[in-house]
């Protein structure tokens, strides 16, 4: 079963490589990620390694050499824990073990580690159980040797802690079990979203830690869980919201990231069967973060592969009370002026522009600009609303620029 414990802050080593598909601002910037996720989990990042490689190395995922180094510096730093910023293969993390002597984690199987510290219901520990399983089964030759020793941290949290699972039988039967449990649960919620009556249905998605559970507190005068740490929010959460007299549900979703684990989309189906039934779609972008661009991409190409790409949305940029652009001095004539140097005003007459009224620029922590954001969803939902229901027209009003009913 997944355990949920306060452990002290562990020292973890980062490893990650530049390749032709990831140059190195790219790979500081999935690494810059890691580290969240790593302080998320519980551990404290006291060195990265990074190489330069045409592929990954088929038995140990780096070189030798830098292997080496790696393994000095982890035996003179009582170093507990290795993170590869990429999916190691069964083979590679058992290899890896031998040579460091410690705890050697991937990206997915950390991902995995803070489902388990955050997931709350039945439901989200049951999708999470599914997942440890699924990533684990092929794994077991090498993992269940230092789970016999009872270790905890990072990463240890899941199945096998306290009872060793040798035969693969028996966690193949487990994965059995625990897919039909979901598949009971998923026909339950079924039921449940269709029992909400024919309300508007709208979502909240986006990037993990883009400030979405914040945003659905301040709308809905709920106390929804929210943390500045990645994936603070598991469990789908729905609320009955008003705006002026017109009632939606407003529900909040669990954050996406890149290099998301095959293993989660596929158990977290039925959260994002949430996201396939909505109306309309509220695209949460913490404007803050450097990358936030890439962070939309990622976001929608999930979005795509659920087929949900297509539904009507409006573009929430969020934490614009956050948003510092780099500055460049008046002497420095060599460094190229670059989208980080762009102050908000620039960035709206972007690509941004050409999202017409689709775009909000918000503090939800700060409560900035939330009447404008009011409106607009007030606008949204009141379009879907009047097109299912022609005959409630006069019920729900339009509103000029300035607040008064037409």
């Amino acid at each position: 079963m997944i355990e949920k414990t306060d452990l002290s802050y562990e020292k973890a080593v980062l490893i990650g490589i530049i390749t032709k598909d990831q140059n190195e601002d790219k790979l500081e910037e999935y690494l810059d990620e890691l580290e969240f996720l790593t302080y998320t989990a519980g551990g404290e990042v006291a060195k990265r390694f990074s190489q330069k490689m045409d592929f990954p190395n088929p038995k140990t995922f780096i070189g030798s050499g830098k292997m080496e180094e790696v393994r000095i510096y982890v035996s003179e730093n009582e170093i507990g824990t290795a993170i590869f910023d990429d999916e190691l293969s069964p083979a590679q993390q058992k290899n890896i073990e031998k040579i460091l002597k410690c705890k050697v984690l991937d990206r997915t199987n950390l991902i995995l580690d803070i489902f388990a510290q955050r997931a709350q219901t039945s439901y989200a520990r049951t999708q999470v159980e599914l997942a440890q399983y699924e990533y684990l089964l092929p794994r077991l030759a090498g993992m269940w040797t230092h789970l016999e020793r009872q270790r905890g941290g990072i990463g240890m949290r899941g199945p096998g802690e306290t009872e060793i699972e040798t035969d693969r039988r028996i966690v193949r039967d487990k994965i059995s079990l625990l897919k039909k449990k979901l598949a009971t649960i998923d026909k339950q919620m079924e039921v449940q979203r269709g029992n909400r009556g024919q309300l508007v249905r709208v979502a909240l998605v986006g990037y993990t830690n883009v400030g979405k559970s914040t945003l659905m507190n301040t709308i809905s005068k709920s106390e929804v869980f929210a943390e500045n740490k990645l994936f603070a929010t598991l469990d789908t959460t729905v609320r009955k919201v008003v705006i002026r007299n017109l009632p939606f549900l407003l529900t909040d979703t669990v954050g996406f990231i890149r290099k998301l684990p095959t293993q989660l989309v596929e158990s977290f189906k039925s959260t994002l069967d949430e996201v396939r039934e909505a109306d309309l779609l509220l695209h949460v972008v913490d404007i803050s973060h450097p990358n936030f661009e890439e962070h939309i991409d990622s976001v929608n190409q999930i979005l795509d592969e659920i087929k949900s790409s297509d539904k009507p949305s409006v573009m929430v940029f969020n934490k614009i009370d956050q948003y510092v652009p780099e500055e460049i001095a008046e002497d420095d004539l060599m460094t190229e002026r670059t989208t980080a140097h762009y102050t908000l005003t620039e960035w709206k007459q972007t690509w941004m522009n050409r999202l017409g009224d689709n775009v909000l620029f918000i503090s939800a922590l700060e409560k900035e600009n939330m009447e404008h954001f009011r409106k607009k969803v007030y606008e949204a939902v009141r379009k879907i609303h009047i097109t299912r229901f022609p005959y409630n027209n006069f019920l729900y009003p339009e509103y000029d620029k300035y607040g008064e009913e037409k």
